[in-house]
């Protein structure tokens, strides 16, 4: 479909799912295997692939037409393995500012949503909303929640929340309507860094809990830029 006169969407499906998404980035990883000419940016979403394109190079028609060649080929087979991300986690109430309210809606003692939380490994579908703020699924069925009803105007950057079927961490200070459970020090969007964004799609992401003392040091480590995230 013409996303107007400098992109096109490419639509891969109606629904959110791991099948969909995988798609979505596979054809994405071809485009700029091949260097498909013309390509000047790539957003991929949670079922569909915005392609950017240079007018003066490649046209609309030439350009889906490649894209449709390109199609059939993005299976899971040609992507790389993905990379594991480990993101220290502290749940202190101070910092989850909705922990034990959310404990509460779901009737489970605080130590077993956090245990339910930090268990699974999530998927990164994709980057957006503010730059670097990973929307993420895996997250257990027994603790999902629907949003907030009131969205907050302000939430920490760093601060880690579930909505829905979804987890999420805020990259950044924004409005925010998800429960936040806990905080992560690391800095998910560093404009100053070598890489300013620190997760992408395709990442499994693994939550590792954290007191408050370790939160302290590694968030001095972040601030010296002397921390690095473990990423395997």
């Amino acid at each position: 479909m013409p996303a107007g006169d400098l992109a096109v969407s490419v639509e891969l499906g109606d629904e959110i799912s791991v099948e969909v998404n995988t798609r979505v980035r596979a054809l994405e990883f071809l485009i700029q295997q091949k260097g498909v000419p013309g390509v000047v940016e790539t957003v991929p979403s949670f079922s569909a692939l915005l392609v950017y394109y240079d007018p003066l190079v490649v046209d609309y028609d030439a350009l889906c037409a490649t894209l449709r060649d390109l199609e059939p080929q993005a299976e899971t087979a040609v992507l790389p393995p993905p990379r594991v991300v480990e993101i220290p986690c502290c749940y202190d109430p101070e910092l989850g500012l909705d922990l034990e309210a959310a404990a509460r809606r779901l009737g489970l003692p605080v130590e077993e949503l956090v245990r339910l939380h930090a268990g699974p490994d999530y998927l990164v579908y994709f980057i957006g909303f503010t730059p670097g703020l990973p929307y993420m699924s895996g997250m257990p069925e027994r603790i999902q929640l629907p949003r907030l009803e009131t969205p907050r105007t302000k939430v920490p950057a760093g601060s880690v929340g579930i909505g829905g079927v979804q987890c999420c961490i805020y990259s950044v200070e924004s409005p925010g309507g998800y429960w936040i459970l806990g905080r992560t020090p690391l800095r998910l969007y560093d404009p100053d860094g070598p890489e300013p964004i620190l997760l992408r799609p395709g990442d499994r992401v693994r939550l590792r809990p954290i007191d408050r003392p370790e939160y302290e040091r590694i968030a001095a480590g972040v601030a010296a830029r002397t921390y690095r995230p473990v990423i395997a």
